[in-house]
């Protein structure tokens, strides 16, 4: 094609590393339509025709083939791969200065000295449902280290017996890692709705269990380790919020997931041999969403965003 004479041969390939061009090339070879559209300058029809040349010709094998794809200019392909491995952001997130306010402080319960947490260096988000608790234990550099759920389903047989409940929420704290902080979930349901009731009774329950086993397994020195954190703070700070009620979070990590192999200094980090398997996992339509495992990272992000780094 007409670009191919205007430079010379393999000059992409000699602006990028071979690191560099294997993650340009693992993006544009497997995000789907509406994950390219999410990268500056592939909007519109060049994120199609990607599509469509890839289905066409399959993988591109290398930088130069891009060339190849209509609306696709040397200049334009520049500008992708640039924005792909460093896109355009105000700061470097990763050396934000921890800074703990008054006001953002009040997004926690029970209070906590100012200094812990100008100090901590991780947390373990918890979010927990009617059959399973999620846990997301993530650093102060937005790093997530640990990401998974639990089933917990039996205590929901209308019986709540109480050894049952001890039984699977000990079950689940003896695999959540060490952290210097806990926060759980604090869940709104209406205490007026009398339907709820015994879903309500669940949760209040087994937030109490999950309070006390952190608190005694984790506690060291006598310091508080466990902080509760509203649901619709967080839906709130998301935008996730209809009215008193919060939509799901799922399409939100996802793009967080995109974000963490197509940008250089993501929102949040996710360890490389992992970053696959997460996608996939909620890229399945189902309707056994994983709602508690995503609203658990969600928790965790705002947590920093709104108690540590004061931002909206």
């Amino acid at each position: 094609m007409n670009q191919t004479f205007k430079t010379p041969k393999d000059a992409l390939s000699n602006l990028y590393s071979s690191e560099q061009q294997s993650a340009i090339l693992q993006v544009l070879n497997t995000a789907s339509e509406r994950e390219l559209s999410a990268i500056k300058l592939l909007q519109g029809r060049k994120s199609v025709n990607v599509i469509e040349h890839r289905e066409k010709y399959g993988p591109f094998q290398n930088l130069q083939s891009l060339l190849n794809v209509p609306l696709f200019q040397y200049k334009t392909v520049v500008k992708v791969c640039n924005f792909i491995l460093n896109p355009a952001e105000k700061g470097d997130r990763r050396e934000r200065k921890i800074k703990v306010t008054r006001a953002s402080m009040r997004f926690i319960k029970p209070e906590i000295e100012r200094e812990r947490l100008e100090t901590l260096n991780s947390i373990v988000s918890v979010v927990f449902g009617t059959l399973k608790i999620a846990w997301a234990h993530v650093d102060r550099n937005l790093a997530v280290h640990d990401w998974q759920q639990e089933k917990c389903g039996r205590f929901m047989k209308g019986t709540y017996i109480p050894a049952v409940y001890l039984e699977e929420i000990s079950s689940v704290v003896s695999k959540i890692p060490k952290a210097d902080l806990y926060i759980l979930e604090k869940n709104g349901l209406p205490a007026q709705n009398s339907n709820l009731f015994p879903i309500t009774l669940h949760l209040r329950t087994v937030e109490a269990m999950l309070y006390a086993l952190l608190q005694k397994t984790f506690m060291q020195d006598g310091q508080h380790k466990v902080l509760s954190m509203a649901r619709s703070t967080v839906g709130k700070h998301f935008g996730l919020m209809v009215g008193d009620s919060r939509s799901s979070g799922v399409d939100l990590v996802k793009q967080f997931l995109l974000q963490s192999v197509t940008q250089e200094q993501p929102r949040l980090s996710f360890p490389r041999n992992k970053v696959v398997r997460y996608r996939n996992l909620f890229s399945s339509v189902t309707q056994n969403r994983d709602e508690e495992m995503c609203d658990s990272l969600l928790q965790a992000l705002a947590f920093y965003e709104l108690v540590l780094n004061n931002t909206t």
